[in-house]
């Protein structure tokens, strides 16, 4: 029989829960239907919040071919091959077919280049599916030609909603007298993952004695998949939780918070890459300026643990993470950046001052361009006090050194040369 998740899969957009934000009325993918007009694109979001329905709604709704390969088991072959089977679907002014890659991200370099062309040409409309950063997994080439969309995962009220309406509606449950009484056990083993919770949903019902009145209750979905509790779907949302974890023992300074939920993780089977691209960024964001060798550490990490691979990569994760949590902390450098941005967005496109201009022309000097200009290494100690700002904003403090002995250093040298600035 077809499970439960395939028979409950959405055919429109009317009966599709969620990502309200790109498919609600008025949203860009629900006025591309209307009009007719669809381009390529990239749908980044958790596992079962609706990417491969969404894919097959959108191929439905402009009636057109629908190829879908996965990049778990598909080469470069496959993809060939799907391309030649979409230019044998082309006519006359008629759209290109669809091609749905799930997991684009674990595609090669090679595999994507081989999409490229098609993508280009408008052979096939790309509709790609990722759990992973676009930017880490995707060419730039590929990346630049598509749309990217994340997707939400899905709320308590949502999944809740997907149980009531399987119960309801789906032709093998709704012959059935089935109560759900209580959610949270259902929900919390899905971990936001519809296909996941109707399958959970499927196995507890088939449990139950037949021709009885079946009420679910969380002590009933606990005895029947006890065993999912503590697996770690490093596609779910415990991948998240999890990370989010990891990163925040880092961050609070708990080396052996961090070291067990690097080891929650790497049981889990996690991409030790996702790990250390946490750690890269936990180095300057929350660490930053009181231990400049955090970065140099984690980013060394990344190459050692490619080098080595597994299972010695984990002494080398495991050195890191203690590393950056028993450091000092600052995050001076991400708020600095946070405010000048803030900065930038307030205060828009203030002029270059003339001083800091270059002049390569006669015609550039002659309009004063890089008049005044004070060469630093001129003076004595390479410094000397001028404005590097825009006028309006001249004397502007976006960096405020934070109490650790590195930016201590820092903050007695600014005040020396800055004094005006960092407090004389």
């Amino acid at each position: 029989m077809i499970p439960l998740a395939e028979r409950m899969r959405p055919k429109d957009l009317d009966h599709y829960i969620g990502q309200d934000h790109i498919v609600g009325p008025g949203t860009v993918i629900r006025n591309a239907i209307k009009k007719g007009q669809v381009h390529s694109f990239i749908m980044w979001g958790p596992p079962g919040v609706g990417k491969t329905t969404l894919a097959k709604i959108i191929a439905n709704a402009f009636n057109r071919p629908f190829f879908e390969l996965s990049a778990i088991n598909a080469g470069v072959k496959d993809i060939r091959e799907a391309i030649s089977s979409a230019k044998r679907q082309q006519f006359f002014d008629t759209p290109s077919p669809v091609l749905f890659i799930d997991e684009i991200h674990r595609f090669s370099k090679s595999q994507q280049d081989a999409l490229l062309g098609a993508v280009e040409q408008g052979i096939v409309t790309l509709i790609g599916a990722t759990t992973e950063n676009p930017s880490f997994e995707v060419i730039s080439a590929l990346l630049s030609r598509c749309q990217v969309y994340v997707l939400e995962p899905l709320t308590f009220d949502q999944l809740k909603q997907i149980i009531d309406l399987a119960v309801q509606e789906d032709e093998s449950l709704s012959r059935k007298d089935i109560k759900v009484l209580e959610y949270d056990m259902l929900i919390r083993y899905s971990g936001g993952d519809a296909r996941k919770l109707l399958n959970a949903l499927e196995i507890v019902v088939a449990s139950a004695e037949s021709d009885v009145p079946v009420e679910i209750t969380n002590e009933m979905v606990e005895e029947v998949i006890q065993q999912n509790l503590v697996m770690y779907d490093k596609s779910g949302e415990q991948h998240y939780d999890m990370a989010s974890a990891f990163i925040k023992s880092i961050r609070g300074s708990d080396p052996n918070a961090a070291v067990y939920w690097l080891a929650r993780m790497i049981e889990g089977g996690e991409d030790e890459k996702f790990i250390c691209r946490r750690m890269i960024i936990s180095a300057s964001e929350d660490i930053g300026l009181a231990n400049p060798n955090a970065l140099l550490m984690a980013n060394q990490c990344m190459s050692a643990v490619q080098a080595v691979g597994f299972p010695e990569a984990r002494i080398i994760l495991s050195q890191t993470a203690i590393y950056l949590a028993t450091s000092q902390k600052s995050n001076s450098a991400y708020m600095a950046i946070n405010e000048a941005q803030n900065q930038v967005r307030n205060t828009g496109n203030l002029p270059v001052p003339l001083h800091l201009r270059n002049a390569p022309t006669k015609l550039m000097k002659q309009l004063d361009y890089g008049k005044n200009y004070k060469y630093a290494h001129d003076f004595d100690q390479n410094f000397t006090d001028q404005n590097y700002l825009p006028k309006n904003i001249e004397g502007l403090k976006l960096y405020d050194p934070q109490s650790n002995a590195s930016e201590d250093k820092i903050r007695g040298r600014l005040r020396n040369q800055w004094g005006k600035r960092y407090g004389y």
